[in-house]
């Protein structure tokens, strides 16, 4: 069996602080499922008690655009300046925007 095939999964990690609003990449680790990739993750990443919420997602399922075609990929937004927030007013009292 060759090598590759024996090892376990990598899992990405991402943590929720106390303090965040969002989920921020940590690392990664390798496990054998889901819920020991979460218990590894709390050990590893966690160990001042600094995470409210860990999520680990197979690196395998991860699927992202090309660095080399952004110009291309990323050109159809600027022709819709809704999209932008400069159209906005925010009003008093909105927090976290």
């Amino acid at each position: 069996m060759p090598a590759s095939s024996r090892e376990w999964p990598l899992w990405e990690i991402f943590v929720r602080s106390r303090q965040g609003l969002s989920h921020k990449h940590v690392g990664s680790l390798r496990a054998v499922d889901a819920e020991m990739a979460i218990q590894n993750a709390r050990d590893v990443y966690t160990r001042r008690r600094e995470g409210e919420s860990i999520w680990v997602v197979e690196a395998s399922h991860i699927h992202a655009s090309q660095p080399e075609s952004r110009g291309p990929f990323f050109d159809p937004a600027d022709d819709k300046i809704y999209r932008h927030p400069t159209f906005y007013d925010v009003p008093d009292g909105v927090e976290n925007m």
